[in-house]
């Protein structure tokens, strides 16, 4: 349901930055009130990013009035704080459609904007791809200018610095901001973030410097007051100091929520030449006061009634994976005190918060670090610890050559427990964790699991965090199947799966066989009691259950491998291996994600687009069952 523009009279005159650059900039303070406004309303009826994009009200519509986009190039970084930009660059009229099947994308896209310069997902990179444009628009030569913009999260990451730190090497003229609300999804860690607190210094040390300089120059015994509080404020501020020594031009920080004083600060910064670094201090859910309150709560919101001061519950008495994992660690590192888990900057979304609170001397979230998280992980793996790492399948790729090299080579005990394995719906392509089991399967070592239900999870856990090498344990996104969990722990045999449903041989039909790796088993048991066929929880996707898969091949027809990974490389692939190797000559078909980058929209809309609900796969088979014959 699109909303009334009448209502928000300013904004109905801004369709896009064109028209913006023509309002006089004494409307603009009515603008930015309008335009959070309309985020809101917006946001609570459609479902969606809301904490972030309240925060950069003011900021986007500085940055589209000074600038001259989409000529000059404006890079958003993630894109959660992206929705006011979206409002004002010609998609006003389709947020109601953010994050819904074949609606507007949750994070910048280029297919969908000539104003979205670099389609984003994960953090950290707008840096990177601003200083290859800008390297770019000086060989052009026509003064397009380059503008990034990085949350105080994403700035915590390596990617960031190597960046800024190649920036200062080549010296372009380029604008960063750090838009500094001193919280990412989860509250930001770290000294460098402790830093980037201290507003006050900041400003003084700021004023000194630039002021004094300026004033004060000419004047010797002042000049050398001047540079020796200068010093001893440098020792007080680091980021600032920080910044110049990696060869940028450090302002700020200056009030994010005020526009004007953006416009002005941003004006003159415009033609500044070489690298600039504008520090910008806003609130995440400003003018909203339940997300100001609450902003990590208010980060994604469902469908919700802002005249409510709180969000509502969610309904549905089936616990999530991420809460069985959560559940897990608490009931594991009672028994285990070696027990160390670690998360990139994903407290909430892995279900660790209580384990963050019950035990925090054996919690480590280190921000938005994958690389880093892995192999702090071989460290205390090193040291005799038992290093669990939390992290979602679309990080994981982050930190995929310390899987390797810092863990798989030394053969060390760190688990890690992977969520959002599969289709994680409504964020799209950069988060479907459609690649965990193909990038996972081809390193030596690995043990990898894939539960059927939430207390096979729960065992699996429990095995992976017993064996004596790196394992990996990969879930979906959302709730279980309501399976009843045992409280005990009971240790799985590693690489044995399980047949749950036995063909009738009474019956005349082709006998057919699905090996189901992963949750998709209730659909596969589905499908197989209108095929007749049998189903195997295959359980471990490596090693592979040879014995189970001869048998199988042996009093069967037709082989079929389920799977919520691409089908190019997945656990299907390792069955067919297995097969051609053993000269276990069989059709077989393989049922799993197709080769292209899956949009959002439900999961449920698309396991049924992509025939891997019940019906869809009770229809390939037969389609493929019609073509052998």
């Amino acid at each position: 349901m699109t909303l009334d523009i009448s209502k928000y009279p300013t904004l109905a005159l801004v369709d896009n930055p064109e028209e913006l650059r023509t309002l006089p900039k004494d409307t603009l303070p009515k603008l930015c009130d309008e335009l959070r406004t309309y985020l809101l309303n917006s946001v609570s009826q459609s479902s969606g990013h809301l904490a972030s994009g309240l925060g950069t009200v003011e900021l986007t519509v500085a940055l589209h009035y000074v600038y001259n986009t989409p000529f000059d190039q404006l890079v958003w970084d993630v894109g959660h704080q992206a929705y006011p930009h979206k409002i004002l660059t010609g998609r006003r009229d389709q947020m109601s459609t953010i994050r819904q099947k074949d609606g507007l994308h949750p994070f910048p896209w280029r297919e969908e904007s000539e104003y979205d310069t670099l389609s984003v997902g994960h953090s950290s990179t707008s840096i990177s791809a601003a200083l290859g444009m800008a390297i770019s628009a000086g060989k052009e030569d026509k003064d397009r200018k380059v503008v990034s913009v990085i949350g105080d999260g994403a700035i915590t990451a390596g990617m960031a610095f190597e960046a800024m730190n190649h920036a200062g090497d080549v010296h372009p003229d380029m604008l960063v901001i750090l838009n500094d609300n001193e919280m990412s999804i989860s509250e930001n860690v770290g000294a460098l973030n402790n830093h980037l607190a201290q507003v006050l210094s900041g400003n003084l040390y700021t004023s000194i410097r630039e002021g004094g300089k300026k004033v004060l120059s000419g004047v010797p015994p002042i000049k050398e007051l001047v540079r020796r509080t200068e010093e001893h404020l440098k020792g007080m501020v680091v980021p600032g100091t920080m910044f110049e020594e990696l060869g940028f031009n450090y302002i700020g920080p200056i009030d994010g929520h005020d526009v004007n004083e953006l416009v002005k600060t941003l004006k003159n910064m415009r033609n500044l030449k070489g690298p600039q670094f504008l520090h910008i201090m806003t609130k995440k859910g400003k003018g909203y006061a339940p997300a100001e309150k609450d902003p990590i709560g208010y980060h994604g919101v469902p469908k919700f009634d802002p005249a409510e001061s709180k969000l509502p519950k969610s309904t549905g008495g089936k616990p999530s994976f991420s809460k069985i994992f959560g559940d897990f660690l608490c009931d594991m590192a009672a028994q285990d005190p070696k027990l160390m888990a670690i998360t990139p900057a994903m407290r909430e979304g892995s279900g660790m918060v209580r384990f963050s609170k019950e035990f925090p001397e054996q919690y480590f979230d280190v921000a938005i670090a994958e690389q880093h998280a892995v192999t702090l992980a071989t460290g205390m793996a090193i040291a005799g610890n038992n290093p669990i790492v939390a992290i979602y399948s679309t990080f994981l790729q982050r930190g995929y050559d310390q899987l390797i090299h810092d863990v798989a080579i030394m053969n060390l005990p760190v688990m890690f427990a992977i969520d959002r394995a599969g289709l994680v719906g409504a964020d799209g392509q950069t988060h479907q964790g459609a690649f965990d089991l193909s990038f996972m399967r081809c390193i030596p070592n690995m043990v990898i699991m894939a539960p059927s239900d939430e207390n096979e999870c729960r065992q699996m856990l429990y095995t992976g965090h017993k064996h004596n090498g790196p394992t990996a344990v990969r879930y979906p996104r959302g709730n279980g199947m309501g399976t009843e969990i045992e409280q005990e722990f009971t240790p799985l045999e590693i690489g044995k799966g399980r047949v749950v449903r036995q063909a009738d041989e009474n019956q005349q039909s082709d006998k057919v066989a699905i090996l189901s790796f992963g949750t998709f088993l209730e659909s596969a048991l589905e499908a197989a009691d209108k095929l007749n066929a049998t189903v195997a929880d295959m359980r471990f996707v490596k090693p592979l259950d040879e014995a189970l898969i001869r048998d199988l091949v042996a009093s069967h027809d037709v082989i079929v491998t389920l799977e919520e990974n691409a089908i190019a490389g997945g656990a299907g692939a390792g069955v067919i291996e297995f097969m051609m190797q053993e000269k276990l000559l069989k059709p077989v078909l393989n049922l799993g994600l197709p080769d292209e980058f899956v949009a959002q929209g439900t999961q449920q809309e698309l396991h049924s687009e992509l025939g891997l609900d019940a019906e869809g796969i009770e229809k390939s088979i037969r389609d493929y069952i019609e073509l052998e014959s």
